[in-house]
């Protein structure tokens, strides 16, 4: 009887696709996942007395506040930008000020301001004045240090005098003055200051790409540690007496990185620890705030794992995780006591809620839930799936299978991480949920030259954008067709920035593996990739160069010629959706406009979405949403998925603002080398 039934269930199927889809949950709106969140960046001020958080204000995405016992509805705002989100912020040791960074367009100018939040609103905005720290233009600010006991001073970097070097000054917050300390005239990438706020080391990536660690003398630098340039060292804060240094490194004969003491006054390192189970990179070292003593170290592997060095600390975790069962914990913001901390619990298929928790009196309270509007039951499991590639090399990645379809002969978004030196890690995804949702399967893969998975795995990338990079995708590809996974007729490709390369080295270097591909701010040559890379990164471009190829030389040259997707654009078969920011400092619009117009030229399918108000990725919401209708119809169109055919009128509109007419791009090239100049 078992099997009859079974047998009618499958040619039920088999004859009636329609009931198969009406087993999966319902379309769910893409504002879910793309418009902008009812409250997101929690965190509490460093007295306690405070919640704040962002939330939309007049449209755009800003920064309110309320007291810690307070609900969310007396919560009032104390920003008001309107042309650009704020995508975050940070309080000033002594709670006095409320601090954020911003930039035009996302040219990535980042400027910064400051907010008292005790004084009253303007009622020509309602929120509280809004003042710039520095006020510069074409000037990139970094922020070095926060020391706690300086509560009115921060140290910042401005590369005014020299675009290519970052200039060292103190900024007092309360009257924004700015005074010079140090003239970077020694390629200094990083200044390191202890818990005093007292200056200690310097950080030099020398013209090699070599990292060197000096110590600050009264009248010159003393080198103490290095490590060359396909190797990784970097400091993680002072230990509880103000004298040792965590040093993270993998320098010599080390594959994984461990945690290391590092004596700035001899230079000598102890070892402290390295992954218990040797599977992965050294995840980093929590420490207290309040007497700098270490409570847990921990790893991101499959999941995260953590090893405890404070006993009552442990307990007290213990203890808040017993509460959130079924969750992945994490430690946010908390008080400069740490009497109240701020606690997200979340998982794959859940977004996660926000606490303020109390570890002396044991109580957690719930502040919100995130994205409280996604249905959780509505989600897809995002699980860690392991293959090999073409040389056997084990690939880590995660698979998400769409919720209420047999996990067979299913349409699959491969989907690169950027970077490409990055990780994508266990936990919710929402890119990946919103595919699964439309009907695909999401593979999203470590491939080879990604961080967290030791030297020797990162180091395999060098030299191999568009070869073995790429092997790694395509055997993902292959080993889910060759289990009955995959369709192997509907396949696509989607990324952003080296996702996006990766898009478009699939669609050229395998012209047959792929039904459609969206490329977002992706470089399709690296020649001019490399070229126009912002002067600020001038610190770290012998790194890149060695890790991808120099286009100083011959060699490194014809190297870059054969991995750039435009210089076999006339391979390209697959439909085609291009996405740019016409801001982006880092892949500039000509990266785009190339691949477009070659595409064109063939003959080929090929679309194309510009921003004029973004950068580096789509910071708006209103963009963000755009994109994604434009892309969820582009996919359904070729591969066949679901996908959401109405569209707001304010969507539509911006959609209709930001795309362009194929036509109208000028950038065809006309030689076989990508660095060929645009034919007229």
């Amino acid at each position: 009887m078992k099997t009859f039934v079974l047998l009618a269930s499958v040619l039920a199927i088999l004859a009636a696709p329609l009931t198969v889809r009406a087993e999966q949950p319902p379309i769910l709106d893409r504002t879910l996942f793309f418009g902008d969140d009812d409250i997101a960046g929690e965190r509490i001020s460093p007295d306690g007395q405070f919640v704040s958080f962002l939330k939309p204000y007049k449209g755009t995405r800003n920064i309110w506040v309320k007291r810690t016992g307070e609900p969310f509805s007396a919560a009032r705002p104390l920003s008001a930008q309107t042309k650009r989100p704020v995508s975050g912020y940070f309080w000033s040791q002594d709670s006095k000020f409320i601090l954020f960074v911003q930039d035009a367009g996302g040219d990535e100018n980042f400027n910064v301001y400051a907010i008292d939040p005790t004084l009253a609103a303007d009622p020509a905005n309602g929120v509280p004045p809004t003042r710039a720290l520095t006020d510069l233009q074409h000037v990139r600010t970094v922020i070095y240090s926060v020391p706690k006991t300086k509560p009115d001073i921060i140290y910042i970097g401005l590369n005014d005098r020299d675009a290519r070097w970052h200039d060292l000054y103190e900024l007092r917050l309360s009257t924004g003055e700015k005074t010079l300390l140090r003239k970077n005239t020694e390629r200094i990438g990083n200044w390191v200051f202890d818990h005093d706020g007292t200056m200690r080391m310097a950080v030099r990536l020398t013209a090699t790409g070599n990292k060197e660690f000096l110590r600050i003398d009264p009248d010159e630098f003393k080198l103490i540690y290095s490590c060359d340039v396909l190797e990784s060292c970097g400091q993680s804060g002072f230990d509880a007496e103000n004298r040792l240094v965590y040093l993270v490194t993998n320098r010599g004969p080390l594959n994984l990185t461990e945690l290391e003491m590092l004596d700035p006054a001899t230079g000598a390192t102890t070892t402290v620890e390295s992954d218990p189970q040797k599977r992965v990179d050294f995840g980093g070292v929590i420490l207290s705030v309040a007497d700098h003593r270490v409570l847990f170290t921990k790893y991101e592997d499959d999941g995260v794992r953590r090893y405890f060095k404070d006993s009552a600390f442990e307990t007290q975790l213990r203890w808040l995780e017993s509460q959130l069962p079924g969750k992945e914990v994490r430690l946010g913001a908390r008080t400069t006591d740490e009497s109240l901390w701020i606690v997200s619990a979340h998982s794959d298929t859940d977004p996660g809620d926000i606490y303020v928790w109390n570890p002396g009196a044991q109580t957690l309270a719930l502040q919100y839930r995130v994205r409280e509007a996604i249905p959780r039951a509505a989600l897809s499991e995002r699980r860690p799936y392991h293959y090999k590639s073409s040389d056997g090399l084990d690939i880590p990645a995660y698979l998400t299978l769409p919720k209420g379809l047999p996990a067979t002969n299913l349409p699959l978004i491969v989907n690169p991480h950027g970077g490409p030196w990055a990780q994508d890690m266990f936990g919710y995804n929402g890119f990946a949920q919103f595919l699964a949702n439309r009907g695909y399967a999401v593979l999203q893969p470590n491939f080879r030259g990604s961080t967290g998975y030791g030297k020797a795995y990162l180091n395999a990338g060098n030299g191999e954008w568009g070869r073995k990079m790429q092997d790694d995708l395509t055997w993902g590809v292959k080993a889910l067709v060759a289990d009955g996974t995959v369709d192997p007729k509907r396949v696509g490709i989607v990324g952003i920035s080296y996702g996006g390369y990766a898009t478009l080295a699939g669609v050229t270097f395998t012209p047959n593996l792929y039904a459609a591909a969206v490329d977002i701010v992706g470089p399709s040559n690296l020649v001019t990739q490399l070229d126009l890379m912002p002067a600020y990164w001038e610190a770290g471009k012998k790194a890149m160069y060695t890790r991808v190829a120099d286009p100083t030389t011959a060699e490194g040259r014809s190297l870059l010629i054969a991995a750039s997707p435009l210089t076999r654009a006339s391979d390209i078969v697959t439909p085609l959706m291009v996405v740019q920011g016409k801001n982006d400092p880092r892949v500039n619009i000509r990266e785009s406009n190339q691949i477009v117009a070659a595409v064109r030229d063939n003959g080929k399918p090929v679309e194309y979405l510009v921003a004029p108000d973004e950068g580096h990725g789509f910071a708006r919401p209103i963009n963000n949403l755009a994109m994604m209708s434009a892309i969820e119809a582009f996919l359904a169109k070729y591969l066949g998925g679901r996908y959401q055919d109405d569209v707001p009128a304010d969507v539509a509109a911006k959609l209709k603002e930001i795309r362009v007419d194929p036509l109208t791009v000028s950038g065809a090239v006309t030689s076989k080398e990508p660095g060929a100049e645009p034919s007229k």
